[in-house]
């Protein structure tokens, strides 16, 4: 009887899938290795759709609809569009430079998947420094963009390559700031773990972390309104003005990749990822990165372009002040008060977030003037 009281008293065990899952190291890479390809493919293509079929509502305007049933085979038609086209190289370009540069941006965002958990232990490799993974790999891709307005031989694709530079060097200092929070609470660098400790979503616990983390994100990975890289009005396209056909098509699939790669970082990180009631592990997974991705587009269609002042301002006078604050706040929580209930946490930090951005807000400003759009 005392047993069975126990056995009461504790929470179930959530089921884990073996590291060699279906059968082995080799089968378990090759499986999962075609399985985030596949991922990452169709859900771009879900992306997109997505993307135009909700900014088509929100903007009062018809979205794609003739290809396919409710034009669900838009996004097969552009690529097929994209893969006829010719391929265009200027004459003042370096070839080799040019060429790689799409090659150099894509492989990271694939590589990042390998430590995304589709369900309790159901990833590429539970690396027990996933996370720090993440933000080094995610850097590379950074490279690929210079190289591509190196490479092309305009002075408009440089200027956007550094655009882009600059945004992802300031705006990677809060975003990892808001990781360590994460960190500091779940006790781990394992994105795996991290989703296990989550019986509150971090996005409760850590609701500034989780805001700074969202918008340091879509400036990173050039979301707008912090698309300046691609500001019509000043640099044409950006850093890929000289690109056609495939490789054009390989950095349009490398924003959408990223998107969908930051939308499953967070929900990883601030979504408790796989968990949830009665549907499968994985299905909770593709459900919340959807919903992620579709405030991302929600806030494409609300708000207006920064300038480059602005975007920069943003970054240094908001973002990472709030971050550093948030993190030395949740070190403190974690240290003097480690057995206390999440729920309180949750109370004070949403107070303390409130406070800090009115605070910021009425106190900081970005700048005067017109806004770009």
């Amino acid at each position: 009887m005392a047993l069975a009281d126990l056995a009461l008293n504790q929470p179930l065990p959530m089921q884990v899938t073996p590291a060699d899952w279906p059968g082995g190291y080799w089968w378990h890479w090759l499986f999962f290795t075609v399985v985030i390809i596949a991922f990452v493919l169709i859900m771009v293509m879900g992306a997109i759709y997505l993307e135009r079929r909700a900014m088509g509502r929100m903007q009062s305007r018809l979205g794609p609809n003739r290809t396919g049933p409710f034009g669900l085979l838009q996004p097969v038609a552009d690529a097929v569009k994209v893969l006829l086209k010719e391929n265009i190289v200027p004459a003042t370009a370096d070839k080799v430079v040019h060429w790689l540069a799409p090659v150099v941006s894509f492989a990271p965002v694939l590589m990042i998947f390998a430590v995304v958990p589709f369900q309790n232990g159901a990833l590429l490799a539970d690396l027990n420094i996933g996370i720090l993974y993440v933000v080094a790999i995610s850097s590379i891709a950074t490279v690929g963009v210079f190289m591509a307005g190196w490479g092309s031989g305009n002075k408009y694709s440089l200027l956007g390559a550094m655009r882009n530079v600059a945004a992802v060097v300031s705006y990677e200092i809060p975003l990892v700031l808001a990781i360590v929070g994460v960190v500091i609470v779940s006790g781990s660098l394992s994105m795996n773990q991290i989703v296990a400790e989550q019986d509150i979503p971090y996005i409760l616990v850590q609701p500034l972390g989780f805001l700074i983390f969202f918008i340091a994100a879509c400036a990173e990975i050039n979301r707008s309104p912090f698309d300046l890289m691609e500001a019509d009005s000043e640099l044409t396209a950006g850093f890929h003005t000289e690109y056609s056909g495939m490789k054009f098509a390989m950095f349009y699939l490398v924003e959408y990749a990223e998107a969908i790669a930051m939308s499953a970082i967070i929900t990883t990180l601030f979504l408790s990822g796989w968990r949830g009631p009665w549907l499968p592990p994985w299905l909770w997974f593709i459900i919340k990165t959807f919903v992620v991705f579709f405030v991302m587009v929600w806030t494409r269609t609300t708000l207006p372009r920064v300038r480059i002042d602005q975007l920069m301002g943003l970054a240094w006078k908001f973002l990472f002040p709030l971050a550093l604050i948030n993190l030395f706040v949740t070190a403190i929580q974690v240290v003097v008060w480690p057995d206390i209930s999440q729920w309180i946490f949750v109370i004070v930090n949403f107070a303390i977030a409130a406070v800090l951005i009115l605070l910021w807000s009425k106190f900081f400003k970005l700048g005067q003037g017109r806004i770009e759009v």
